[in-house]
């Protein structure tokens, strides 16, 4: 789903970067990384019915097999970039696609909810050492120029289309084998990419100074992780349980702590002056949102073709097809839109056509078919997406320092992930509270509340973009 940007740097080896067959195996190993790790964010979609049959999980329990993925790799990943430069990228980028692996392997063979979660939480950690080693590779592996930009321009566009392709591979693994096979596909990818990456891949210089912000990474991710919690637990039983009410307190304690703790700390996780940027601070904010809507329309939308078309998991992997060529042909498009029209109109049109297609959603109904009911939300919002996210980027890292530089980028890829869990447990809350209350077609009914917020997400996306200034330079990648 990201699209990241960077600006211009040099190999801090000083080794010459590689050509030839040298270069395309370089590249093969980075874009594996980057591709599996996107995916594995929505692969398992189209697999949650399978899962929740074979392993018990409720109807709203189901969303924690993907928040706990996202979860720890949005907590994780400004850690994970701290480790980076303290081990190096390289070695980064292989220990974490290895423990991927490993964790790819647990989560294939579980045979109850509780070690699933736990797989996928060791996934999302594993997702969080290797992610910020894959452009900063790039940076350090390919000449700047046309070199560069041609490896910049291939890893924008896997970035752009990479969710939206998972959802099509879960359902052909998931109709040729079974769920467990969205997991045991990772296997053959991680190992080709430990076994290339320190052949073909050379390491980045490590940078011993400075701590761990070991405490903001544990009080941010708990404090992330108790307030999703809190939320699908108001789904599962009512807004007066106490246990929810008592998460939600101590998620707010817990992240409270963590803004405490980002203040005081020599090197924090989250460096809070990138926010004294007005342009920057809202660029953030509408990512989440529309990462946000977005999540919960590939989750309810998964459920409304299985359940109610009765479509088979590959039909309806297939059936995301028209959201994921769209989107990446528009972000092929968008950086010659961004020079000649500028980074807010593209994203004014691009947050425009996403509403346009959340608002569309709002109206399904048990009897439209999937040419009425879902196919023009995927146009719409893969239009959309591939319009806004690169604008975004552009309003992210105008004007940033050097040294901030992999933090903004850092940051944009937390609120991705963040986001993404964050706004499905909303959303999985409005689903469970509404249909409860209706004993005629509740999914149904559930489903479209949770539409309607995240048309509300969308909407209060587009208003903050509609309030951003011009930046006064364009990152394009």
């Amino acid at each position: 789903m990201s699209t990241h940007l960077v600006r211009d740097q040099t190999s801090t080896t000083g080794v010459p970067a590689p050509s030839g067959m040298h270069s395309f195996f370089a590249l093969a190993a980075i874009l594996g990384t980057q591709l599996m790790l996107l995916l594995d964010a929505t692969v398992v979609n189209v697999a949650l019915p399978g899962i929740g049959t074979h392993l018990g999980f409720s109807p709203t329990g189901m969303s924690w097999v993907l928040n706990v993925y996202t979860l720890a790799f949005g907590g994780l990943l400004l850690l994970g970039s701290r480790i980076g430069d303290l081990i190096g990228r390289r070695t980064a980028l292989v220990w974490g696609v290895a423990a991927f692996t490993l964790a790819s392997i647990a989560g294939g063979v579980a045979h109850d909810s509780t070690t699933l979660l736990v797989a996928r939480g060791f996934q999302g950690a594993a997702a969080a050492l290797a992610a910020p080693s894959t452009l900063a590779l790039i940076a350090t592996s390919f000449r700047e120029g046309s070199e560069r930009n041609r490896a910049l321009s291939v890893f924008s566009a896997i970035s752009g289309a990479g969710s939206a392709v998972g959802l099509t591979v879960g359902g052909m693994l998931t109709d040729w084998g079974s769920w467990r096979w969205v997991f045991f596909v990772n296997i053959p990818v991680g190992i080709a990419i430990v076994l290339l990456a320190p052949r073909f891949i050379q390491e980045t210089e490590r940078h011993r100074g400075g701590r761990f912000d070991v405490a903001g990474a544990l009080t941010g991710t708990l404090g992330m992780a108790s307030l999703v919690y809190a939320f699908i637990r108001v789904g599962e039983s009512s807004w007066s349980d106490t246990r929810a009410v008592s998460t939600f307190v101590i998620a707010v304690l817990l992240l409270a702590a963590f803004l405490v703790n980002e203040i005081r700390v020599e090197r924090p996780l989250v460096v809070l002056r990138l926010f004294a940027d007005r342009n920057r601070a809202l660029a953030y904010a509408v990512m989440l949102l529309m990462v946000a809507g977005m999540f919960g329309t590939f989750y309810f939308s998964t459920q409304y073709l299985q359940t109610y078309l009765g479509y088979s998991p590959l039909k309806t992997g297939f059936a995301f097809l028209p959201l994921a060529g769209p989107l990446f042909v528009a972000a092929r498009i968008a950086p010659r839109a961004l020079a000649r029209f500028g980074a807010k109109r593209v994203a004014s049109v691009g947050s425009s056509l996403t509403l346009v297609a959340a608002i569309w959603i709002t109206q399904l109904s048990a009897s439209d078919g999937y040419a009425q009911g879902i196919l023009p939300t995927l146009i719409l919002m893969g239009v959309g997406m591939g319009w806004t996210v690169m604008p975004l980027n552009t309003f992210i890292l105008s004007g940033v320092e050097p040294k901030d530089a992999g933090s903004a980028s850092g940051l944009l890829q937390t609120m991705q992930q963040v986001g993404g869990s964050l706004g499905l447990s909303v959303l999985v809350t409005v689903f469970g509270t509404v249909s409860r209350h209706h004993t005629t077609d509740p999914f149904i009914h559930g489903a479209t509340a949770a539409f309607t917020l995240s048309a509300v997400f969308m909407s209060v996306a587009l208003l903050l973009v509609l309030s951003l200034k011009q930046p006064r330079q364009h990152v394009l990648s």
